[in-house]
């Protein structure tokens, strides 16, 4: 997520359950769809953007890890 966002900021300083939009890591609807095209492609796992759980899936980077153990298929 660092490389894919270009953050300026190092893996220790993101907390797993800090929330990804917001007052968390701040990100941004666009941000969000990179980070889903990053995932398509490192995992094979499409993540669709008119999917109901995607505010869930998103909520935090242990969410979405967790989405990502449970759903990959590489």
């Amino acid at each position: 997520m660092i490389g894919c966002l270009n953050l300026e900021i190092t893996e220790d300083q993101i907390a797993p359950d800090a929330p990804l939009y917001g007052e968390g890591l701040g990100l941004d609807s666009i941000d969000v769809l990179e980070v889903a095209l990053e995932v398509s492609k490192r995992y094979g796992l499409q993540l669709r953007s008119d999917s109901a759980d995607n505010k869930l899936i998103f909520s935090s980077l242990r969410s979405l890890s967790d989405h990502i153990a449970a759903q990959r298929t590489r």
